[in-house]
């Protein structure tokens, strides 16, 4: 058909992934946004995350024995001391998370 031969050439055929990001058990709440206030180095402000980000900084929490408002903010205090600060913090957060995943499930992530 037309709609199949105009898809496949836009979107790439399902042939060509290899391995599938749609676990059979994936939960979709996971990817829904939550908007939170924490307070960051004394400043209350609003972070808005996916589910699975609020998951991963809840259990970095636990780790270091923390709140995620303290976690956050030791984040927020290091890229400004290591590197003036940044644009985007949600997109940070979310890398930081990314690394810390890779980390524990064995992958070694470098820049």
């Amino acid at each position: 058909m037309v709609y199949e031969r105009q898809a496949e050439g836009r979107y790439g055929s399902h042939k060509d992934v290899r391995v599938d990001p749609f676990v059979r058990e994936f939960d979709m709440g996971l990817a829904r946004p939550l908007s939170r206030s924490v307070r960051l180095n004394g400043f209350a402000t609003c972070l808005r995350l996916e589910q699975v980000y609020w998951d991963i900084l809840a259990e970095m929490a636990r780790v270091n024995g923390c709140s995620v408002s303290s976690l956050l903010s030791h984040v927020d205090r290091e890229v400004h001391l290591r590197h003036g600060g940044v644009r985007n913090f949600s997109g940070l957060v979310r890398v930081v998370c990314v690394v810390h995943s890779l980390k524990e499930g064995g992958c070694i992530v470098t820049a």
